[in-house]
């Protein structure tokens, strides 16, 4: 992972955080407002029942507020505005140093507490700390997922075709707009690394890149995953949680295999596409977010339209910049380059010498029209290179991945493979007593490419 991420989330000290103040004293609510408008986007409130109002319908990112109100107790009501949203970050202020109090505080909910009379410095200190852990919190949440999705070590595009070189100058010209990408291209020809070089090129480089693989995420949880929840908003949700598109805020969002998306879900993210805001499941609060979209599809979304499975206005929200990918079958002159890039790779990562292939075996590889493309190409390098002692591989290693040297003139590489593969995770499963986490471990490959492996080849 690039370490730029781990600035991802910057401090939310910034014009764009809202302050909400609620003291029942005008002069107080007067001279704070003065003090931070400056800084922040500040909202009053001089009653219990217009703090409620104003944070049922705005976002508020840190409350100031009074222990004492004239319709409310200040401690409880720390207890209704985290039931509201409980990713709001609240500050007591308090008249008297009250030590029972300020533990009373702190148990409900509130996350710092200042004594009257304030210290101008002293205000914004604390705010300032708060948001900056506000900001901290969120990058943690947000690199949790990133750290999850990264499986292997293939983070560059590779090819010097002349059809990739097209592609390199289009992300190029493209990643300096706002504007939505649409990526298409057949599965395994390497759209999300499109997707994160368009991110990297963008002024939103140092921002969060947040993926949404639409078609791992069941459409029931769909709404919620992506547009977060608050607490009670469905059976089990016992917590407030912020949707992926409100962590890729200042960043870009990755809306892979889009095409799986229902046609309701599409119209939902029409309107987030349109407006630049969104709504949590069970909230009617919108809240605003600038992100910047790619969308990639392995499908022809105009046949979907044309087959009324893909919503027309959604597909022209999100072909702003298309970009077409070429199968690894159209650049073939890449093959070598690609199998030299991985094996390279993997030797780096295990500490070794890299394997080299032999003019036959490459001139056997080249030849291929690799139907799963970019990716099959790397799986294959890395089963050689774990199967193989000799340090090249030549065109005989190759055979071993044939059902039987009878068939070795005819079994298409794809058959032979696929054979290669059926015997290989059989073992394996077998020797883990049908452990499939220990045995994704032996592979080398992550849990669900095992299970779609098992399912594929029918294990």
């Amino acid at each position: 992972m690039n370490v730029k991420l781990l600035n991802a989330f910057k401090s939310e000290n910034n014009n764009n955080a809202t302050i909400l103040i609620v003291d029942d004293e005008r002069g107080i609510r007067r001279s704070l407002r003065m003090f931070l408008k400056d800084l922040y986007n500040v909202y009053v409130a001089g009653t219990a029942a217009e703090a409620v109002e104003i944070l049922s319908k705005k976002s508020i990112d840190v409350v100031l507020l009074d222990i004492r109100l004239p319709d409310a107790d200040g401690v409880e009501l720390i207890k209704v505005f985290k039931d509201i949203d409980q990713n709001t970050e609240i500050i007591m202020a308090t008249a008297i140093k009250d030590i029972q109090s300020t533990v009373q505080a702190i148990r409900s909910g509130a996350i710092d507490y200042l004594v009257k009379p304030f210290v101008v410095e002293d205000i914004q200190l604390a705010v300032s700390r708060v948001l900056e852990k506000r900001g901290l919190k969120r990058q943690v949440t947000y690199l949790k997922t990133e750290l999850d999705r990264i499986q292997h070590p293939f983070q560059k595009m590779v090819g010097s075709d002349s059809k990739m070189l097209q592609v390199y100058d289009l992300v190029s010209k493209v990643a300096a707009s706002a504007g939505a990408v649409l990526i298409q291209g057949e599965s395994g020809t390497g759209k999300e690394l499109v997707a994160r070089a368009i991110h990297n090129l963008s002024p939103r480089k140092d921002q969060p890149f947040v993926v949404i693989n639409c078609a791992a995420i069941p459409s029931t949880l769909m709404e919620s995953e992506v547009f977060g929840h608050t607490r009670g908003a469905f059976t089990g949700a016992t917590n407030t949680t912020i949707g992926k598109i409100e962590l890729g805020d200042k960043g870009t969002v990755f809306l892979d295999d889009v095409d799986t998306l229902d046609l309701a879900m599409q119209a939902k993210m029409l309107r987030v596409l349109q407006e630049k805001e969104i709504e949590r499941l069970g909230s009617s609060k919108l809240i605003p977010v600038d992100v910047r979209f790619v969308a990639a599809s392995n499908k022809p979304l105009r046949q979907l339209i044309d087959e009324n499975k893909f919503r027309e206005d959604f597909f022209y929200r999100l072909n702003v910049f298309p970009i077409q990918l070429p199968p690894l079958r159209e650049r073939k002159g890449d093959i070598p380059i690609l199998l030299d890039y991985f094996a390279e790779n993997l030797a780096r990562n295990a500490g070794g010498s890299p394997k080299s292939f032999s003019s036959k075996a490459m001139e056997t590889l080249t030849e291929y029209d690799w139907p799963g493309n970019v990716r099959e190409l790397q799986n294959l390098v890395e089963r050689l290179s774990v199967i193989v002692r000799e340090r090249k591989i030549e065109n005989r290693h190759l055979a071993g991945f044939q059902s039987s040297e009878k068939n070795k003139s005819t079994t298409r590489l794809k058959e032979a493979v696929n054979s290669f593969e059926r015997r290989h995770i059989k073992g394996v499963l077998e020797q883990t007593n049908g452990n499939r986490k220990k045995a994704s471990e032996i592979l080398g490959v992550h849990r669900n490419t095992l299970l779609a492996k098992i399912q594929q080849l029918d294990l």
